[in-house]
């Protein structure tokens, strides 16, 4: 089977590029959406007035999956992507469940320790990558970073009204409870993979793919991508409640940000994909990234101007979030996919936890417009890295060849 148009995605592509992304939705709902409520209810815990624990509660989530995403990975090229991706969504729904009836702050910790614990990030980018052509991987990883991007956005509106509804219990509840879903559509509606590009042992040794130059820069980049996201989130919601915005409110900022975002993304993901300049849209989007935290450290003085700089900055973050798991796919051995996407998730992860904890620190220590001059700094390091970084080499594979 053939296509008439080489960057046009089939409907195996998209059935297997959308139904992943809902997969990998799921786990970043399992973060997104007890952040606004979580700190709250937890003052009615014993031991919830502890700050550092409320924190640590939240942050282990982030953590847990950073530990765990090289292993998953690994194991999805052994195993198979789907046996990993199920066994990773039952462990995410069991300390869903943990959480969701647990009394203490310590028992919703185990719980959101062991949501993390289903790390299956790596395993789930690897498929798609295993499930398309190389043509439109970029939009297929597109997908993804719009799931995230959206659950994100939809977190913030929902997160509040679900609590009054059926408290933060039953937020988790629903968390697991869509797990189980999610399993359904893993193994009835995922198609498998082309028998000639799945992968199941691992051709080098760890170590190559860990300490590959051109790999280094994309993990770089993906750490730095997202210590700055929660490091913005730090300060972005206490300056939006100085100028008396209601936290219930906020989504009246985030969810336009969010959407001006996706809306000029698409152009720019397609122009760089099919002229295969990936790499040089790439280090513009970060130059642009580096100006706009510039303007972000000193044009904060109105709700206005916190939401045109935050939709400056979700055009940078949607781009990059698309575009740096695309990269690793193609620059990649194909039997080290999951191993490759472990690291690179394992990255991620680790910036979410570092720039939440290092935004607060720096916001207390100095102000807000340090955090910003410190992450307009921390993309110039990443720019620097990415000098070196070559564009991935295009793929001699004829366009319906994935399908066969």
């Amino acid at each position: 089977m053939t296509q008439s148009a080489p960057w046009r995605m089939t409907p195996r592509e998209k059935k297997s590029s959308i139904s992943l992304a809902g997969i990998f939705a799921l786990r970043m709902l399992g973060l997104f959406v007890i952040l606004p409520v979580f700190a709250i209810y937890a003052r009615e815990l014993p031991g919830g007035n502890d700050e550092f624990m409320v924190g640590l509660t939240l942050g282990i989530y982030g953590l847990a999956q950073g530990i765990l995403q090289i292993p998953f990975g690994a194991a999805s090229d052994r195993f198979g992507r789907k046996p990993v991706i199920i066994a990773g969504l039952l462990i995410f729904a069991f300390g869903s469940f943990i959480a969701a009836c647990s009394g203490s702050i310590w028992g919703i910790f185990f719980g959101r320790a062991l949501q993390g614990a289903g790390a299956i990030s790596a395993a789930v980018t690897a498929f798609i990558s295993d499930s398309v052509r190389e043509e439109v991987i970029t939009k297929a990883m597109a997908m993804v970073g719009a799931s995230i991007g959206l659950t994100f956005a939809v977190s913030l509106v929902i997160a509040p009204l679900l609590s009054d509804l059926w408290g933060v219990p039953g937020i988790f509840a629903l968390t697991g409870l869509l797990a189980l879903a999610a399993i359904l559509v893993a193994k009835f509606v995922v198609p498998d993979a082309p028998q000639h590009l799945r992968t199941k042992t691992s051709g080098k040794p760890w170590q190559e793919i860990l300490l590959d130059h051109q790999l280094i820069r994309l993990n770089i980049g993906i750490f730095v991508l997202h210590a700055c996201l929660t490091a913005v989130f730090v300060v972005i919601p206490t300056r939006l409640l100085e100028m008396n915005l209601p936290s219930e409110h906020h989504w009246w900022v985030y969810l336009p940000a969010v959407t001006a975002g996706f809306i000029v993304m698409a152009p720019l993901i397609i122009m760089g994909e099919k002229r295969g300049k990936m790499v040089r849209i790439m280090k513009l989007v970060i130059g642009f990234l580096t100006v706009a935290f510039v303007l972000f450290a000193y044009l904060m003085h109105s709700i206005w101007e916190i939401a045109f700089l935050l939709g400056l900055f979700f055009v940078g973050f949607n781009v990059l979030e698309a575009t740096l798991p695309s990269l690793i796919s193609k620059m990649a051995p194909k039997s080290d996919k999951g191993l490759a996407l472990g690291i690179y998730n394992t990255l991620q992860n680790f910036g979410l936890f570092a720039g939440g904890a290092l935004g607060g620190f720096i916001a207390r220590e100095w102000s807000a417009e340090a955090v910003f001059f410190t992450c307009a700094f921390a993309m110039l390091l990443w720019l620097a890295s990415a000098i070196g970084l070559k564009e991935p080499e295009r793929s001699s594979r004829k366009p319906g060849e994935a399908l066969t």
